[in-house]
């Protein structure tokens, strides 16, 4: 199956490299484990600029962004909902934990992005 191409505005570029080096904790975690196709095999790429946003880890494969929601997402609900919804409708598929989950419960959230994968792959790549 081909990858669907989803356009993304190019001055987001500089934004997501500002946003890789000033990493949060739990990003900086997460990471370790998603990076260098660790997770399942899945090539995933960490502050990703899709349409006009910016998710905190993406695989195109599956077509899945994975966000952590953490003090910088606070009275932002609304908007994030939004954001959600319209990258939704250009068929990303969204996992999101809490940030003190992933700090503090970093295996359980692995084991949750993992049976994720597992069970919709190859709904996916078929």
């Amino acid at each position: 199956m081909k990858r669907k191409i989803i356009p993304y505005n190019p001055n987001l570029k500089e934004k997501a490299r500002e946003l890789r080096n000033n990493s949060t904790a739990s990003e900086i975690r997460l990471w370790k484990l998603l990076k260098g196709r660790q997770m399942c095999g899945f090539d995933f790429h960490r502050q990703k600029p899709i349409d006009k946003y910016i998710v905190d880890f993406f695989c195109s494969e599956l077509m899945l962004a994975i966000e952590i929601d953490g003090i910088s997402h606070l009275g932002k609900e609304k908007y994030d909902a939004y954001r959600q919804k319209r990258l939704e409708e250009l068929g990303v598929i969204f996992l999101r934990f809490d940030d003190n989950d992933v700090y503090y419960k970093l295996p359980e959230v692995i084991k949750t992005i993992e049976k994720w994968i597992t069970k919709n792959k190859m709904i996916i790549l078929n």
